[in-house]
């Protein structure tokens, strides 16, 4: 009897250390806990928060603390949202945006917002219509960069206070309705058919102004060569009229006798002319002429 109640108690005592082992072990596992690179863990303490566990191994109290909410941090994308915008020149315009965001307080995200997506969502929709609306349709075609950075700083503003971080807001799309892309499409053919005017009213005013240029520079050459052929007359006259000054009337009837001789020459070698008939008067001319060109030789 004795020894079976010693082995009783040597066994009962074992349980206890048995139960004890497995206690410390199943408070380990509860007190341990790792969190993975892309998440991090919201930790509640009575039901209220108690702290963020970040990524790698964390303590906790066992039984006292518990995991309310595992939030991913990875950057998330909102699907592609379409929305109806007036310009300030009231035209109506179908725009297509895309979110991407993270989160970086998840504190604040599980305790101030319900549905992250569709509160972003909702914001980014009055967010464009209000910016938009500052700017005429031209503008929205042509700043589309500028009005993207616009629309993601005013996201960024209003969720702040959600614990989100927003990385990038795409502008996909702008749309019209059939109506303007029609007025847009006579609008566009009207300037390319001014501009086209415009180039041959051009093209037309530049031939003028070179054909009057031309003709401006053939008159000038024209009055430049009748210049050049009466300053050659009028040294040629110069001339003869210095050396009839200097030889008197000598000079003038040896330049007569040079024409004559130079006349019955060229008329002597034209062709078909075997006989020339000279009158009296000319022949006796001609024999002053030979005889004065004798005395000057």
């Amino acid at each position: 009897m004795e020894i079976d109640t010693i082995l009783t108690a040597i066994l009962d005592q074992n349980l206890i250390y048995l139960l004890l082992a497995l206690l410390l072990i199943v408070f380990a596992l509860k007190a341990v806990k790792i969190v993975p690179q892309s998440e991090q863990h919201v930790v509640e303490r009575f039901g209220r928060l108690h702290s963020v566990l970040g990524p790698g191994i964390n303590l906790i109290v066992p039984f006292l603390d518990k995991i309310a909410h595992r939030i991913s941090i990875l950057e998330r994308q909102l699907p592609t949202a379409s929305q109806d915008a007036i310009t300030k020149d009231n035209v109506l315009v179908q725009v297509d945006t895309s979110v991407f965001y993270r989160i970086v307080q998840p504190e604040k995200t599980v305790y101030r917002i319900r549905d992250v997506d569709g509160a972003i969502a909702t914001t980014v929709a009055g967010i464009v219509r209000a910016e938009i609306g500052k700017m005429d349709l031209d503008e929205v075609q042509a700043n589309r960069s500028q009005l993207i950075a616009t629309i993601k700083a005013s996201v960024e503003d209003a969720v702040d206070n959600w614990g989100i971080e927003v990385t990038r807001a795409e502008l996909l799309d702008v749309n019209l309705d059939q109506a303007t892309r029609d007025a847009m499409l006579q609008q566009l053919n009207a300037e390319r058919a001014r501009r086209a005017h415009v180039t041959e009213a051009e093209g037309r005013k530049r031939a003028v102004e070179l054909n009057a240029d031309a003709e401006l520079y053939a008159a000038e050459q024209s009055a430049k060569a009748r210049r050049i052929s009466s300053d050659a007359e009028a040294y040629a006259t110069s001339v003869v009229a210095k050396a009839i000054a200097d030889n008197g009337l000598e000079a003038a009837q040896y330049q007569v006798a040079l024409k004559q001789v130079e006349a019955l020459n060229a008329l002597g070698a034209g062709p078909g002319s075997s006989t020339i008939v000279v009158p009296a008067n000319a022949l006796e001319a001609f024999g002053d002429a030979f005889r004065m060109l004798k005395g000057r030789s």
